[in-house]
Formats: C-alpha cells, structure tokens, sequence
C-alpha cells in the first residue's frame, strides 16, 4: 500500500466516521470494522497505525468535540473588557447559541450507549473546564466585587456539572417542558449565589435545542 502523504486528513476522516457511529449505535456496539465500512476503502492497518485501539479514537472523538468549547472558554475566560459576572453570562450564552450545538441535538446521541463517552465528557468538566476556566473567573469576579463564593472550586464545578450534565436532555431524555423547569430552577440557584445570569433569551435557546433532540431521537 502507497505511503499515506496526508495523515491528518486520514485522522480526520476516521474520527468523522467514528463520530457519526459512536453516536448512532453506541460506542461499545461500534466496531473497528464498522468504522472501517466507512472510510472507503482504507485498511484496518491504516486505523491501527493512528489509534492503537478503539477507545483511542473515543478518546480522540471526545478531545475534539471539547476543543472549540474549550477555546470559546479561554477568549472569554482572557477578555480584558468584562467583569467576572459578566464573563459567566457571557459563557453561557455564547455556549447554547454555538451554531454547533444544532449539529449535536440533531445527531441526538443516546448517552445511555455512551457510557465511556459520558465519563470522558464528565471527566473534561471536572479536570479541565471548571479548574481552567470557570474558576478563573469566579476568582476575578472575587477580585473585582462582581462575585461572592465562599468556595469558588466547588461552586465552579457544581455550575458546571448543572449546566452541561443535569440540564442535558440528551442524557435524561428530558422533554422541552422538563428542561425548561430545570432551567428554571436552575437559574434560581444561582441567584441564590448572587449570579443572575440568566435571562428569557437563553431559555428559549435551551428549549429550541431541546426540541430539535426531540425530533430527531
């Protein structure tokens, strides 16, 4: 077989491939050969000499999907222009409103296939998201009066987990009416901790992204 000139582009068309199955049929119902069905022609050798096994590639699959969440957190987390609250509304609301989010609530993934995906995502939030990001800014908002938090690492993680696991209806299957109750409450937490940073336009955003879950399961 001709040396391939363009790895990354290999990576990428197996990762696409491995993304589409993982979501579809589960990870653990998703097999090299399934991956391979889908890559046109490239060779099981061709998949190994990039990923040594198939939870490599979830491995891969999640740092992808993490990455321009990641980077949209760190503009916002650096931005010079903004106090601690309003870097937390910001993140929020420029977090739903990513045109990507459509793309994910039309592939409608079942979490409950997707034990090792779950753990991955779990794993960013807690290790990565709220240390790295979140709680920089619950620090400057300390720093700057916008904030108050007794214990800002703990509240990070808490928003965090509320947000992207609680509030997700991919995970719990949650109707548009349930998430719009959870947003609810979930809003009132956090004017409990003197954060309201929520407002009618997010709301509406998380039911739309709700329902396009809905339609497409």
């Amino acid at each position: 077989m001709a040396r391939n000139k363009h790895p990354e582009e290999t990576v990428q068309l197996i990762l696409d491939a491995a993304f589409r199955l993982f979501m579809e049929k589960g990870y653990e119902r998703t097999s090299i050969q399934d991956i391979i069905n889908q890559l046109g022609g490239l060779s099981k050798g061709a998949i190994y000499h990039h990923f040594k096994s198939k939870e490599d590639i979830l491995v891969a699959v999640t740092d992808r999907m993490t990455s321009e969440s990641n980077q949209m957190l760190a503009q916002i987390r650096d931005r010079s222009d903004l106090n601690g609250r309003e870097k937390l509304k910001t993140i929020f609301r420029e977090s739903i409103n990513r045109p990507v989010q459509n793309d994910i609530f039309t592939v409608a993934p079942d979490f409950h296939n997707n034990p090792k995906l779950l753990f991955s995502l779990l794993h960013d939030t807690i290790d990565n998201a709220a240390p790295n990001y979140i709680l920089p800014i619950m620090k400057q908002g300390m720093t700057d009066g916008s904030i108050e938090a007794e214990y800002p690492e703990q509240l990070a993680e808490l928003i965090l987990l509320a947000a992207n696991v609680w509030m997700n209806p991919m995970i719990f299957d949650s109707s548009v009416e349930e998430s719009y109750r959870k947003f609810i409450v979930f809003g009132q937490m956090l004017q409990g901790f003197g954060l309201d940073i929520i407002d009618s336009e997010m709301l509406e955003r998380l039911q739309e992204l709700t329902s396009i879950y809905q339609k497409s399961k």
